[in-house]
């Protein structure tokens, strides 16, 4: 019994220590507790850490220092299995490793972030209005930041928005899980755009909800002949579709096809979800939505602030015109409690000019970090994939020149500690195995260069 219970206490205490390691930021030198210490705080003998440390020394993860310790070995982090979790589980636990390099990246705020400026309006806030005086339950969000989203979102006399008809909670995941339900679209059918993204995708499968893909072109626009007569085949309920540019796939659908697509359906009184969480980062001189043609009675508009203003502004939003007393029902009933204070700052954000020249400012980084990488593309493997530079966003479509499974390149560029997204995460059916999307929202401080040529070989010696 002693030696089986000895033998779960020292995995135990060696499961601990690895997650301690991949917790671990890869900028300088990581001390570990000593073998009293960790003693000390698991409860179990010096000897029971004293093997989990050799264990670990053996395997090169750690470094033991004469009279100074423990520490953790320069690129320790450890790579997940890829044929243990989901391969959508694999990217983001890997691209979250200390040590790895992401090129799947999502975040365009990683180049150019408003979140100094918001922490900075949030302790002046706060000087100003005592917690003892700010409402702890709003669950609609706060009054001032619908007040200002509903004024940015309004164009016209034909196009404008109340705040009343904005929700706001804590992530784009929650607000979308809300809207579905009190829209009653759960369990339905949709049609989404193919790609599409994943967040998406998953969103709609929790729901319940069935989906049919339309896919984009390389020039970013549908088959409105197929689409037209997809739509009278099937009983489709939801349609969510990009507002600017087509995310990932970074086309644009022309303006008449967007208002013939809104015309079918109005007309089979089906849904429109717009996704404009890149709605703000198109290149070129904003081109029309499809808010601009859609019946307002069902037209939905969603989006987050983190991709804009950076991870301290994590919230999601949706814009409703019709259904607003089953929405407010359940957001009452979801009861989110977000601070109202970090919520009156974004609004003071988004009322000031520093806002739209913040936006500027991250388009032409945008701009110009994707002509950077799409140089470095051309450089070093013009012969193996096909290069289409994106209208806005924050990352290529690329497709192989020949036929390669992108799972395998994904597998081989883990062991060089490089992390890509197979572009069959964006379809449900499986689509789009030959692709991948590439961002260009990287730490540029790091040898791009050497990756893209990595990448370029990996595709070279795949099968």
């Amino acid at each position: 019994m002693k030696r089986s219970k000895d033998t779960f206490a020292y995995q135990a205490v060696y499961r601990y220590l690895i997650e301690l390691i991949e917790a671990c930021p890869t900028d300088g030198e990581r001390k570990l507790p000593s073998l009293r210490q960790l003693a000390l705080r698991l409860g179990v003998s010096v000897s029971t850490t004293k093997y989990a440390y050799a264990l670990l020394e053996e395997q090169g993860r750690i470094q033991a220092r004469p009279k100074l310790g423990f520490f953790i070995a320069p690129g320790s982090a450890a790579v997940i299995n890829p044929s243990s979790s989901p391969l959508l589980d694999q990217v983001f636990a890997n691209a979250r490793q200390p040590g790895m390099l992401a090129l799947c990246s999502d975040a365009p705020a990683m180049l150019l972030s408003l979140e100094q400026p918001l922490l900075m309006l949030e302790r002046e806030l706060t000087r100003r209005y005592p917690r003892s005086l700010a409402p702890l339950y709003l669950p609609m969000g706060e009054p001032e930041l619908r007040a200002a989203l509903a004024e940015r979102y309004s164009r016209s006399t034909e196009h404008y928005w109340q705040a009343d008809q904005v929700y706001i909670g804590s992530d784009l995941h929650s607000v979308l899980e809300v809207s579905l339900n009190a829209l009653e679209l759960a369990g339905t059918l949709a049609l989404v755009e193919s790609p599409c993204s994943w967040a998406i995708l998953r969103q709609l499968q929790a729901a319940k909800i069935r989906v049919i893909e339309m896919p984009l072109g390389a020039d970013g626009r549908f088959d409105l002949y197929a689409l037209s007569v997809l739509l009278k085949r099937e009983p489709i309920r939801l349609a969510v579709l990009s507002s600017t540019v087509n995310m990932p796939q970074g086309g644009v659908v022309p303006p008449q096809d967007k208002q013939q697509i809104c015309q079918w359906l109005a007309e089979r009184d089906i849904w429109l979800f717009e996704n404009d969480t890149y709605g703000e980062l198109y290149f070129g001189p904003q081109p029309a939505r499809y808010r601009d043609y859609a019946d307002p009675q069902k037209l939905l508009v969603f989006s987050t602030f983190d991709k804009v203003i950076g991870s301290e502004a994590p919230y999601g939003y949706v814009l409703c015109r019709s259904a607003g007393a089953p929405l407010q029902r359940l957001f009452l009933e979801r009861g989110f409690r977000l601070s109202p204070i970090r919520q009156k700052a974004i609004a003071r954000l988004f009322t000031t000019q520093r806002f739209d020249a913040h936006l500027k400012a991250l388009r032409a980084l945008l701009l110009e970090r994707m002509t950077q990488l799409k140089a470095l593309l051309h450089a070093y493997g013009d012969d193996l994939w096909r290069v289409v530079a994106p209208h806005g966003g924050a990352s290529f479509w690329l497709e192989a020149t020949r036929p390669v499974q992108m799972r395998q390149v994904f597998a081989h560029l883990l062991s060089q500690r490089i992390v890509i997204a197979p572009g069959e995460l964006f379809s449900q059916q499986g689509a789009w195995s030959h692709h991948l999307r590439l961002s260009y929202t990287l730490d540029w401080s790091k040898d791009i260069a050497q990756a893209v040529q990595l990448l370029a070989q990996a595709l070279r010696q795949s099968p």
